[in-house]
């Protein structure tokens, strides 16, 4: 027998790739990332922000951005800041530099108790945990309180980062009405009974009482006891978003909710507005025992927070007169809100309605009926003018007839050039709208947006 192997026998060939690939590869030819297939189901909900995907055109010169939140921060004392800042790096750089406690410094922590006090709370620093602004206490909140389906209600319209933290954890957003007082008691029955109607667990009720972002309404003080009864008499926690209340433009400052109620509200707070937005340092104070669960959340997600940032914090309010400070920020927003409220007054077409705002950053505007200002919104780009639109601020298609607008950054008089180019845009709408009738999608101002004052 010959030792040669049998030639008529072909060794076996490797196995074809393209027949055994991988379903990832299959999904892949439908998609434009490769990994689509791999990701959490709740990334489904994770969409970008309206808001977010303005910044690139509204921050060119040309164009008078009214769509940011932006503060005004050309009031700082930047010169004795960076002084204390070197002196702290100088001074303390061991530890500002190092690692620090999930729970937050301890300092800053009482530091913020002094803060709450000026709102009626009485807090304990055990219980304040420092946050990497108070967007991440919304995301570890909602991470500790919510299963998939769970329902959040929050006002119609509510804060586009809640919105954003709330649909990543697949949380039901139902949204409760609002007037010119606020969050409507009556609204927020109806909305519990109709949810319950449905099977849903109710989580946590979301609020910005104060200087409501976008609304611009502030709650009410006859309403407050009332919804918080509303939401303990039905197992409701509420979340407390307050970083506006300090900004009230006749110095007022309302009793937080949390002042009334310790044990069913959890309270955010922030330095984003009140002094430095890029610090991103805020806080959360909630009952002990769900401050327990919140650090350990953190230190799942962060680790621990910046503790050079907070030692900044900290010495900012031990060596400046932070409350001096707020009132010059008081009043820069208030001429500020000044001159949007008389250019909207001088240049806009009838038909349209505005909330006067006693505080915060935000006027909510309503446009004639047959404007929808998402689509209108390129359109006034061109015209060098930027705003939000109404859609954004809601979970359930409301909003077309609505654009919150800014008057926190520009100047008063780039505010009044821009709102004169608004003016223009909308009434070359109006004059389409006349000529070729409405583009046929529906009007959803609707019961559950504001009921602004009429300008």
């Amino acid at each position: 027998m010959s030792d040669q192997p049998n030639q008529s026998q072909e060794p076996p060939k490797p196995e074809s790739t393209e027949q055994h690939a991988p379903a990832e590869r299959a999904a892949s030819m439908d998609s434009l990332d490769a990994h689509s297939e791999l990701y959490a189901e709740r990334t489904s909900g994770m969409t970008a922000s309206e808001i977010r995907a303005l910044f690139a055109v509204a921050s060119r010169p040309e164009v008078v951005s009214l769509a940011g939140g932006m503060p005004n921060l050309a009031a700082l004392p930047l010169d004795s800041l960076s002084q204390e800042v070197a002196r702290l790096i100088a001074e303390q750089g061991q530890s500002a530099l190092q690692y620090g406690s999930a729970h937050g410094v301890p300092e800053l922590r009482e530091q913020i108790c002094e803060v709450m006090a000026l709102e009626g709370i009485s807090a304990h620093p055990d219980d304040v945990m420092v946050t990497v602004g108070s967007q991440m206490a919304l995301d570890l909140v909602t991470r500790i309180f919510c299963d998939p389906g769970d329902v959040v209600l929050a006002e119609g319209p509510s804060y586009v980062g809640a919105m954003g933290a709330f649909a990543t954890y697949q949380a039901d957003v139902v949204h409760v009405a609002m007037d010119e007082h606020g969050l409507r008691p009556d609204a927020l029955r109806q909305a519990i009974d109709e949810t319950h109607r449905r099977g849903k667990q109710i989580k946590l009720l979301y609020t910005i009482p104060n200087f409501h972002n976008p609304a611009g309404v502030t709650l009410a003080a006859e309403r407050r006891p009332e919804i918080l009864e509303i939401c303990s008499r039905h197992g409701i926690l509420v979340l407390e978003d307050n970083p506006y209340g300090l900004l009230g433009f006749d110095g007022q400052t309302h009793p937080s909710l949390r002042a009334q109620d310790p044990e069913n509200v959890i309270y955010l707070g922030s330095f984003s507005k009140t002094f430095a937005s890029g610090m991103r340092v805020g806080w959360v104070l909630a009952p002990h025992a769900v401050r327990e669960k919140l650090v350990l959340a953190a230190e799942s997600a962060t680790l621990c927070p910046p503790t050079l940032n907070q030692m900044i914090v900290s010495r900012y309010l031990s060596t400046h007169d932070w409350m001096g400070q707020i009132k010059t920020f008081q009043e820069q927003y208030r001429q500020r809100r000044d001159a949007m409220l008389e250019a909207l007054e001088q240049y806009m077409p009838p038909g349209c309605h505005w909330t006067h705002p006693e505080g915060g950053f935000f006027v909510w505007f309503t446009a004639p009926e047959g404007v929808d200002t998402k689509a209108m919104l390129p359109r006034a780009v061109t015209n060098r003018v930027a705003y939000a639109s109404g859609t954004g601020f809601y979970r359930d298609g409301l909003g077309s007839r609505q654009m919150r607008l800014s008057f926190c950054y520009p100047t008063p008089e780039r505010i009044r050039e821009g709102v004169r180019r608004l003016a223009n845009t909308l009434n070359e709408e109006l004059e389409l709208l006349s000529t070729f009738g409405s583009n046929g999608q529906r009007e959803i101002s609707g019961p559950q947006a504001p009921s602004p004052d009429t300008a």
